[in-house]
């Protein structure tokens, strides 16, 4: 008889996505005024650019949060999780690319597609299979 796996799901999940929208935001956002503009003299971020990288910061891990629904984190390490990741990655760095292209066109000033491919590979962990509650936190 097969067993059927449990998937665990957080009861705040919305919460600990746009937790993770806003951190991952917020990091680049100190990347791109510190290092970015201070030592390597870029132009100064602008309130449009932090826009853009909120937005595609939120896309990502939508993106990640919809791919977990459909293939869930599995609890023990191995290679289905490098494989999994990979086919998350991968194709997200190709939409980041678009997504860049249409935002910034062809002479971008900031790496929007990493950003967004980042934060679809942090997005995909919360949806974990076959475990009753992976975290003592949720």
């Amino acid at each position: 008889m097969k067993e059927t796996s449990h998937i665990h799901v957080p009861p705040t999940l919305a919460l600990k996505a746009l937790r993770t929208v806003l951190g991952v935001s917020l990091f680049f956002f100190l990347f791109y005024i510190v290092i970015g503009h201070y030592l390597w003299e870029l132009p100064f971020p602008t309130p449009g650019d932090l826009l853009e990288i909120f937005l595609v910061a939120g896309a990502g891990v939508g993106l990640g949060v919809l791919f977990s629904r459909f293939w869930p984190l599995p609890p023990e390490l191995g290679m289905e999780r490098v494989v999994r990741t990979l086919l998350l990655v991968i194709p997200a760095l190709g939409i980041g690319i678009a997504l860049q292209t249409l935002l910034q066109g062809a002479q971008a000033q900031r790496a929007l597609y990493l950003i967004f491919a980042l934060a679809a590979w942090v997005g995909s962990g919360y949806i974990v299979r076959g475990t009753a509650a992976p975290h003592a936190t949720d």
